[in-house]
């Protein structure tokens, strides 16, 4: 046949044959002949069913949704005025900045590329091309620096004011944009994850109009996610909220299609509602909620944590407890100290011990008890009863006795009768957590020998009229640690007074250079190795007695994968890594799946 001829059918050789056989066949021969065929035919198609099956592979699908929980109502979604936890969770989601965390770490985002000048002052960045807000606008150079004036402008009492005073913008073109410092900050760079916003929009608008427009509530921005439907009560009050993925994102697209927002009054309204079915998934849960949460294997939802950068601790104040001006007094309170007994009983074991001024991971990525300079080392594990022995002894061989009346140890007074009792006062927040480590502090501290007080307030009055005041002989309390790791305002000898965060009233020159060293250089290994000193003299000197890290805790359903909460200081951050979440999968062929698996 001539190769180009095209047949115009396929005939089966001797098919006539075959049909003449089977034409012979009895009517039961011709059943069982038919029976045959029929699983002959099943068997070759689960064979090729299942070689199929072997080459496919499960990759997350675009789709789905999920239904969030959160306390309290929007006000500002807004990122330069943004304060509480809902509005930042929706800021998250519909504003992108020119930089963004994601799986904890930092790199660009509306930015396609960053430079920094060799003295460290001076950040360059170039836009990414053909950006656009949700309204379909340009968004340029233009719209960041307007956003950082407003973030500057006293009036509007931006929560990030204080990240961008003393900087300067340069607009040099449409796509380029410059910030320049008056002193090397190696952590600037994570200032520039705040949202921006459009200046066609807001620019109009005077300071006193900037909080009240209705823009706050109905945002534009440039994120994943745009507001998509807003429910209210008959009263006008949002109920729930809607963003969906928004096609014109410039990023890799979000997996899934949808996210609303519910509202609750309190905690306990919210939980009520993940139990019900209401809501899919909850932020934020306390402690004891997540252990009652997790027994219940067989509901939709799963209970997952990570440490937050919170050091919590107590911290002396010795200008007014002149008692803990002894170290051998401040070192006999750290050793008597049960944190693995605290972290169990107070935090319900969602957290972890630590016996240093550095948030876990900080240096390096050191798993916890491992490291002394910033988790609680292995010594730490004696038993509670041998600590407070060990405590006594150190106290008794500085000159302590213990007073068989009170129980309470005395220190002679040189050349007088007199004694000054191991006596003071814990000042502390009314939350369930913090009073329940007050009690066992005091216990352990009774134990030992020390007469202690428990003087419990109002977080807001706490901090009005005993921690900016510095009227406390020792605060229980926490440091909140922003992204950029900066531990300054914590500990500097400059920040002693408020508004500085020096709450131990600590004062050590090394610690001083150190801490500004740390700010200006831009090597990671100079960095770690400045760190890891300043933990040690931090510990040398006992300035506090540091006790734990809490984890931030989240309820989502079983069904989400990918959720990743490793560079969680608010809970907004959970969002980080939100393009990646998905519920839905899907099979393909392996080839196609460009490597991605289900997890």
């Amino acid at each position: 046949m001539n190769p180009r001829e095209v047949p115009t059918e396929f005939r089966l050789k001797r098919g006539s044959t075959i049909l003449n056989y089977i034409s012979r066949f009895s009517a039961t021969e011709k059943a069982v002949f038919g029976l045959l065929v029929v699983i002959a035919a099943v068997a070759a198609a689960a064979m090729a069913l299942g070689v199929n099956n072997y080459f496919m592979v499960e990759v997350p699908a675009y789709g789905g949704s999920i239904r969030e929980g959160d306390v309290g109502l929007p006000h500002t979604i807004n990122p330069v005025l943004a304060v509480t936890d809902v509005d930042r969770d929706l800021s998250a989601l519909i504003y992108s900045g020119l930089m963004k965390y994601q799986n904890g770490r930092l790199m660009p985002d509306l930015a396609a590329t960053t430079s920094v000048s060799a003295d460290g002052l001076t950040y360059t960045f170039t836009l990414r091309d053909n950006l656009r807000f949700q309204d379909g606008s340009p968004l340029s150079t233009d719209d960041v620096a307007f956003t950082v004036q407003k973030i500057q402008d006293a009036a509007l009492k931006s929560p990030h004011r204080a990240d961008w005073q003393d900087v300067s913008i340069n607009v040099i073109s449409p796509t380029v944009i410059a910030f320049t410092l008056k002193q090397p900050y190696s952590p600037f760079l994570a200032n520039t994850t705040v949202g921006i916003i459009p200046k066609h929009i807001w620019g109009p608008l005077s300071d006193d109009q900037f909080p009240l427009s209705r823009y706050n509530l109905e945002p534009i921005g440039s994120g994943p996610f745009k507001e998509t439907g807003i429910d209210r009560t008959p009263s006008g009050i949002p109920s729930s909220y809607t963003v969906s993925s928004w096609n014109g994102y410039y990023g890799d697209a979000p997996y899934l299609s949808s996210i609303t927002f519910n509202f609750y009054a309190d905690d306990e309204k919210a939980l009520s509602a993940l139990e019900n079915g209401a809501i899919d998934s909850l932020p934020s849960i306390a402690a004891a909620d997540a252990v009652k949460l997790a027994s219940n294997g067989g509901e939709p939802y799963t209970i997952t944590s990570s440490p937050l950068p919170r050091i919590f601790g107590v911290f002396f104040n010795q200008n007014q407890a002149p008692v803990l001006a002894d170290k051998n007094v401040r070192a006999a309170l750290q050793m008597a100290v049960d944190r693995d007994a605290i972290v169990s009983q107070a935090l319900d074991g969602y957290g972890l011990p630590i016996d240093g001024p550095l948030p876990v991971g900080m240096i390096g990525e050191l798993p916890p008890q491992t490291s002394a300079t910033g988790i609680l080392p292995a010594a730490a594990s004696t038993t509670a009863s041998s600590s407070i022995a060990a405590a006594r002894s150190l106290l008794e061989k500085n000159g302590w006795r213990l007073n068989p009346a009170t129980g309470v140890y005395e220190l002679p007074k040189k050349g007088s009768s007199a004694v000054t009792p191991l006596s003071f006062d814990i000042y502390t927040a009314d939350t369930p957590d913090l009073k329940q480590t007050a009690a066992m502090l005091k216990q352990t501290w009774t134990a030992l020998g020390a007469d202690v007080n428990i003087k419990i307030f109002e977080p807001a009055d706490l901090y009005e009229n005993v921690i900016r005041d510095r009227k406390y002989d020792a605060l229980l309390f926490g440091e909140s640690i922003g992204k950029d790791r900066d531990l300054y305002a914590f500990w500097d000898s400059a920040e002693r007074t408020a508004p500085g965060l020096n709450i131990a009233l600590y004062t050590n020159a090394k610690v001083d250079k150190l801490l500004d060293a740390i700010r200006s250089t831009t090597d990671g290994a100079t960095r770690q190795a400045d760190y890891e000193q300043f933990a040690e003299l931090i510990r040398a000197d006992i300035p506090a007695v540091f006790l734990y890290v809490p984890d931030f805790i989240y309820a989502i359903p079983k069904s989400l994968h990918d959720v990743s909460l490793s560079s969680v200081t608010v809970p907004s951050d959970r969002f980080d890594s939100v393009t990646g979440w998905y519920n839905t999968t899907e099979k393909v062929w392996q080839i196609f799946s460009h490597s991605v698996s289900i997890h």
